[in-house]
């Protein structure tokens, strides 16, 4: 069965840093998009970054452009996010998933659990 585990969510400061990682199982890690969404109560799933493994092309939202990075490890069939100049905005329930296309949530079909991430001003 596909499946995707998210760790490193928590608590930081303003201006802090947070990588959090992705392990797929029983997916084809390669040739395949994988993503990460953020979702705070009360509003929509939005689409924060993406890769294709393939080619290792990603793809951002405006919104944490040049402060989030996406990055994938074939060997470990992970994905990563590293959050850096982290803004109380960016606090929310932040979800792997896999098998769309860019930063849609709607196209993917595999989640994982989700991890907190909390920015405190």
């Amino acid at each position: 069965q596909e499946e995707l585990v998210e760790s490193g969510g928590g608590s930081v400061q303003a201006g802090g840093s947070l990588r959090l990682s992705c392990a797929a199982s029983a997916l084809n890690f390669y040739k395949n998009y994988l993503g990460w969404f953020r979702q705070t109560p009360g509003k929509e799933r939005e689409g924060v970054a993406a890769i294709y493994t393939g080619r290792g092309t990603a793809h951002y939202a405006d919104s944490v452009a040049g402060r989030f990075t996406i990055s994938q490890d074939n060997a470990k069939d992970t994905v990563y996010l590293d959050m850096n100049t982290l803004k109380p905005e960016d606090s929310a329930m932040y979800y792997c998933a896999a098998g769309g296309t860019g930063l849609a949530p709607g196209t993917y079909y595999v989640w994982g659990q989700g991890t907190q991430v909390t920015v405190s001003s």
